[in-house]
């Protein structure tokens, strides 16, 4: 037994329009009619220049190999680290510079040098909590640097934020 549904003729009509409808908002809304692109001043694209502009490829593949990993106090692995691990981990892995553990003690073994003379490897401290050294990071180049943030694991930040210029206390070379 068959049965057939008859329906009235303005049924139809609707049918096809609301296919119409999903259709045309299913071709607005896909990828290919958007087009997205990247100014060249931003913060990460500059980052990712300061990253392509590095002279040793090693560093480079330290970095990307680090980066994204959790900030945790007293880390020295990729299940977290802090900034002096990253900083004593780095220096020993790509220069063969043994650093002392904390930030601090690494700051006295720096000898001194203004911003405009750094070069990639040399370390950046900061003071963050009053007089004592307290974060470290790497110079790359162009006002780059790498470091574990407490908030954003390791990361390639501009040293020229007024964040980071406010409590840069000492800058310099290892060697």
């Amino acid at each position: 037994m068959e049965i057939t549904l008859k329906l009235p003729p303005y049924t139809l009509g609707l049918k096809k329009n609301i296919f119409y409808l999903v259709a045309l908002m299913l071709f607005l809304s896909s990828c290919g009619t958007r087009k997205y692109t990247v100014k060249s001043d931003t913060k990460a694209s500059k980052a990712a220049d300061a990253m392509s502009n590095l002279k040793s490829k090693q560093l480079y593949r330290f970095i990307t190999d680090w980066t994204g990993v959790k900030y945790r106090f007293g880390g020295l692995d990729k299940a977290g680290i802090d900034c002096s691990g990253f900083a004593f981990l780095l220096e020993k892995e790509i220069y063969g510079v043994t650093l002392p553990r904390i930030s601090r003690d690494q700051a006295n073994v720096v000898k001194r040098k203004e911003l405009d003379n750094l070069k990639e490897g040399d370390l950046v401290f900061f003071s963050f909590g009053g007089n004592d050294v307290d974060h470290v990071g790497v110079y790359l180049n162009s006002g780059f640097f790498v470091h574990a943030s407490t908030t954003r694991g390791v990361i390639v930040d501009d040293l020229t934020l007024p964040a980071y210029q406010r409590v840069l206390v000492k800058s310099g070379s290892v060697n």
